[in-house]
């Protein structure tokens, strides 16, 4: 085996031994039942609805940007003059 292979191997097998390692999860303060009244609640409720904003926000803007640009393009597009007919007309 060259060393690639090797190293790669050693980097599996201590990936499987991180992965197969049971820890207990704790949750936070927050979600562990404290009050719904302090300040640390206040402060990510606040923090969920700032960020909410900014993506919808964002979202609505990127769309808009998106219609304005199609428009363009459209608009920028060479109309047939009266001789000619598009591809869309032409019969076979």
């Amino acid at each position: 085996m060259n060393r690639f292979r090797i190293s790669k191997l050693i980097c599996a097998v201590i990936a499987a031994a991180l992965v197969c390692q049971a820890k207990p999860l704790f949750a936070c303060a927050m979600c562990y039942g404290q009050k719904t009244d302090s300040p640390l609640a206040a402060g990510m409720n606040w923090g969920i609805m700032s960020l909410l904003v900014v993506l919808v926000l964002s979202s609505i803007a990127s769309f808009f940007v998106f219609l304005a640009k199609k428009a363009a393009a459209v608009g920028a597009a060479p109309a047939p003059t009266q001789g000619e007919t598009s591809d869309s007309n032409k019969k076979a």
